[in-house]
């Protein structure tokens, strides 16, 4: 922490000024972004047979290391468990939280945490056994549940079976591949979590047909990017990270056309890459810092379909997470 002294009346006030985590002197130096992901989530954040890490979360750590490093592939992965991510993020072993983490009031004033925005609009579902002949939720009373400990899957499924007046038995793991194994091994009548999380670990089942996601969802559960509070240098370059993946959406920029959109542009797209105005200037990083995001890592929608949407396993419809102008709720603030 750097002070300001000053003199006033034989008085001197010391003053605390900068009060800021330097993490991006930090990460230039390392030459690296630590992320912290989960440790295995099909579609957001998963490790391959050849330590390759993917997923829509994995997209926002490669997007933040192409904007500062120019280089996506500058990242150091953390997995952890639900219960160990936030003391990650506290005590600075990690840059950035990028693993399926719900903003929640608690979490957005209490921790010392900033969220960065939102990556995935989720909401808290129920995954059944098909041989239970169960087909909603409120057919589950006195049933066992398979839950992760450390997510607001808890506080969120004690809500629902008390205001519908149900009973339930709570069977908690610390990771998702233990809650899927309980599961699957019949430990529970009933998976619950993200309905994302649902289908990821769905597909991760011997017999994925013998398993049924119910039709409710029980809450909001906005998923995005978390940073340390005190360091808005950093904020600013993560929330703007992802927000220039959906605007490039938006204006229709990516992968494959950004170099000609660079140059040959309109007025909005040549901002947002770079050729025009001085928005890398404001977050304190290169021209092409955004246009560094869309080549190397692709626009918003090019992520969600190839890790989660129809290019990928999983299959999921953009929903909620289709652009705004196309029924959704991704919305970029203007870069201008």
């Amino acid at each position: 922490m750097k002070f300001s002294t000053i003199l006033t009346g034989g008085l001197t006030l010391c003053l605390a000024i900068g009060a800021q985590a330097a993490t991006l002197d930090d990460v230039k130096n390392r030459g690296m972004v630590s992320c912290g992901v989960s440790t295995g989530l099909a579609g957001f954040s998963q490790k391959d047979e050849n330590g390759m890490w993917s997923g829509l979360d994995v997209d926002v750590c490669r997007a933040v290391a192409a904007a500062v490093l120019g280089d996506d592939t500058k990242v150091q992965y953390k997995p952890l468990t639900a219960k160990e991510r936030f003391t990650a993020l506290q005590s600075g072993e990690i840059d950035l939280l990028s693993r399926n983490t719900t903003w929640t009031h608690t979490r957005d004033t209490s921790l010392g945490l900033n969220f960065a925005g939102v990556n995935y609009y989720d909401g808290q579902g129920f995954m059944v056994s098909k041989k239970i002949g169960v087909t909603t939720a409120l057919e589950l009373d006195g049933a066992a549940v398979c839950i992760q400990a450390g997510t607001t899957s808890e506080l969120n499924l004690a809500d629902y079976f008390r205001e519908n007046k149900l009973s339930y038995t709570a069977i908690t793991f610390d990771t998702a591949d233990q809650t899927r194994a309980g599961f699957e091994s019949g430990r529970c009548d009933v998976l619950t979590s993200d309905q994302s999380q649902l289908y990821a670990i769905r597909i991760g089942l011997k017999n994925p047909a013998d398993a049924l996601v119910l039709p409710e969802v029980i809450s909001k559960e906005p998923l995005g990017p978390v940073v340390r509070q005190g360091d808005d240098e950093w904020f600013n370059i993560t929330r703007w990270s992802l927000m220039a993946m959906v605007e490039a959406e938006f204006l229709a920029v990516d992968s494959s056309n950004v170099d000609n959109a660079m140059k040959n542009g309109s007025p909005s797209q040549k901002r947002l890459l770079g050729s025009e105005g001085d928005a890398g200037d404001k977050l304190g990083l290169d021209a092409n810092w955004a246009y560094n995001i869309v080549k190397l890592v692709g626009n918003y929608g090019e992520s969600f379909e190839r890790n989660v949407g129809m290019d990928s396993p999983l299959k999921i419809a953009r929903g909620q997470n289709a652009q705004w102008n196309n029924g959704g709720l991704m919305y970029s603030a203007p870069i201008r």
